[in-house]
C-alpha cells in the first residue's frame, strides 16, 4: 500500500558538459507527506530527490535517496515497489513544469 503522498516538486534539466552521456537527463528534489506512523516519518518532512533520464521514448529512474527536509540528512531507506512507481509516473507527467 502506497503510504506516500508527493505534495509538490522543483525539477531542473541536467546538462552534459561533455555530450558522453545519451537521452536528457533531470533532477527532481519531490516534497511527500508521509503517515504519522510510517517509518518514514519526520516531523521535519520528508524529501526524494530523483535523477530521472529520458531516453529513446522510454523513462526510467536513474537514482534516487530520501532525506530529511531542513536538514537535508539523507536517510538509508528504499521505496517500495508500489512508491517507486508512482514516483516514476509522477516524474514522467511533470518534466518541465
Amino acid at each position: 500500500m502506497i503510504s506516500l503522498n508527493i505534495t509538490s516538486h522543483t525539477v531542473e534539466t541536467l546538462v552534459d558538459p561533455f555530450g558522453l552521456l545519451s537521452g536528457d537527463r533531470y533532477e527532481f528534489f519531490l516534497e511527500v507527506d508521509v503517515e504519522e506512523d510510517d517509518e518514514l516519518y519526520s516531523d521535519k518532512g520528508i524529501g526524494i530527490r530523483v535523477l530521472f533520464v529520458v531516453e529513446d521514448n522510454r523513462s526510467k529512474i536513474s537514482n534516487y535517496h530520501l532525506f530529511e527536509r531542513g536538514s537535508d540528512k539523507v536517510l538509508d531507506f528504499e521505496l517500495e515497489e508500489d512508491e517507486e512507481l508512482l514516483v516514476l509516473n509522477y516524474c514522467k507527467e511533470n518534466i518541465g513544469h
